[in-house]
């Protein structure tokens, strides 16, 4: 055993296992995914303006949020959910999840900073400061071994009870009801997913996540890159975000989907929302 070196062994984290399972049920979604390159530019630059004049940073995820959420809200089909084999469910309100990352305690006194969803209701309704804001107080926020943030509700016991569950139990009184009651999935998890992978390499060259997820809509924001581009006549260095986007095949098709990417990519270039 000498050539293994030294090592820890943890506990696996209870709240990992819905994350597998999500997973397992994400891979057999038809989502078809669509890779995308946005001038985010003009909002980069009001967001160092605004660093420079208040000494606080905005959240860039927050602001991509609050542009999705009204992209969405304009066209409200791109979230349905099946019911049935014969009804489709259109949702008025934008409930978006988003991974922020949380700092958990271990019966061992120690802590770690993992990611964990939280859903930001009514998205669309919101302006950025608010969604900012409530980022930043989930983030602070601290979590007990165990405890599990979703939807801004926390549950230890029912959490460790999941847990416990063997796959076809959690199949049976959780996952089956997710897929197939829309109501509840939208209590529970939202109709719409961001998760930002952050900067990929010092450089900030090109990085697109694909990502697994059992939403209608899933977003994954990779890296920021400058290279040039055309502004009017002229070439000029500009910012682009790399940008995945999954659209569930089952409720939506390309052209509904490419109306919906144009209308967020307007919203996204003329850094909607920053102003209010």
């Amino acid at each position: 055993m000498d050539d293994i070196g030294t090592y820890k062994e943890r506990e696996f984290p209870e709240f990992r296992i819905p994350t597998l399972d999500t997973l397992e049920l994400g891979i057999k979604k038809h989502h078809i995914p669509f890779l995308l390159e946005v001038d985010v530019t003009k909002a980069r630059e009001y967001m160092r303006e605004f660093k420079s004049r208040t000494g606080e940073r905005l959240s860039f995820t927050g602001w991509v949020m609050k542009c999705i959420g009204q992209a969405v809200s304009e066209h409200k089909h791109i979230q349905a959910m099946r019911k049935g084999r014969k009804s489709l469910i259109v949702f008025d309100d934008v409930d978006i999840s988003v991974v922020v990352e949380r700092s958990v305690g271990h019966n061992d006194n120690t802590s770690e900073t993992l990611p964990m969803p939280y859903v930001v209701r009514k998205a669309n309704e919101k302006n950025v400061r608010e969604i900012h804001d409530e980022i930043r107080i989930a983030q602070q926020e601290s979590l007990e071994a165990g405890e599990v943030q979703l939807g801004a509700r926390r549950n230890v016991r029912l959490t460790r009870a999941f847990a416990l569950m063997p796959r076809f139990a959690r199949n049976l009184l959780v996952w089956r009801r997710l897929t197939k009651d829309p109501f509840f999935a939208k209590k529970t998890m939202g109709t719409v997913v961001v998760t930002s992978v952050g900067s990929i390499g010092k450089d900030g060259g090109y990085g697109w996540a694909i990502p697994i997820g059992i939403h209608p809509v899933v977003f994954a924001l990779g890296n920021i890159a400058r290279k040039p581009g055309i502004v009017g006549e002229e070439i000029k260095i500009r910012e682009y975000l790399s940008m995945t986007v999954l659209f569930d095949h089952d409720v939506t098709d390309g052209a509904p989907v490419v109306r919906f990417i144009q209308r967020l990519q307007e919203l996204l270039e003329k850094s909607y929302g920053l102003n209010e």
